[in-house]
């Protein structure tokens, strides 16, 4: 009997060892695929500010990111060449990313998926690899940079300045891991300084 009672001791001893290193193993897959949809996210990022700056050979539309132009920017989001390029939302209302379909399906959604105006490739799959290309919008925001007086800017005696909000979302090896990400993003005029 006594062994019996010993055999069991150890039997479940072993049975919750096995769960606590399953356990740890799925909150590691977890992380892992929050950090490929993370990077994925970054990536988006940089490839919206290669957008708005333009890159030499690649397929881009820098011109609708001339410095104090607004042209191409649409409410609730453009379409085609100046697709995923938005006006804010009125003050009252939510920020437009929160009411965008950031992770619907291609073709259906006004957000641009990885490199389609930079010509940037991401390999996409299984693996440590996304599930699939992650998707970015841009938002046209005023400027009015520190010490500049905005009633200035408002009467018209100064052109109008802009930053961007990028918002980014991308994906992990299950697609259903998506991190969101957001940064701003100002345009230097050519031989502007800082």
């Amino acid at each position: 009997m006594y062994v019996l009672c010993l055999l069991v001791i150890i039997l479940l001893l072993g049975i919750s060892a096995a769960q606590m290193a399953l356990q740890g193993e799925k909150a590691a897959r977890g992380e892992r695929d929050r950090q490929i949809a993370f990077q994925a996210a970054e990536e988006a990022l940089m490839d919206a500010q290669n957008d708005i700056e333009g890159l030499p050979g690649a397929p881009g539309r820098s011109s609708l990111f001339a410095p104090g132009s607004a042209a191409g920017f649409a409410d609730g989001c453009g379409e085609a060449g100046a697709l995923g390029l938005c006006l804010p939302a009125a003050p009252e209302a939510p920020a437009l990313w929160l009411s965008m379909d950031l992770d619907g399906p291609e073709g259906s959604s006004h957000t641009v998926p990885y490199g389609q105006f930079t010509g940037a490739v991401m390999h996409t799959g299984q693996g440590f690899l996304p599930s699939r290309r992650p998707r970015y919008l841009i938002e046209l925001l005023a400027f009015h940079p520190p010490g500049a007086q905005a009633a200035a800017v408002a009467g018209g005696l100064a052109t109008e300045s802009y930053v961007y909000r990028i918002t980014a979302i991308g994906f992990g090896a299950q697609e259903s891991t998506q991190v969101v990400l957001q940064s701003y993003y100002r345009k230097q005029a050519a031989g502007a300084g800082p």
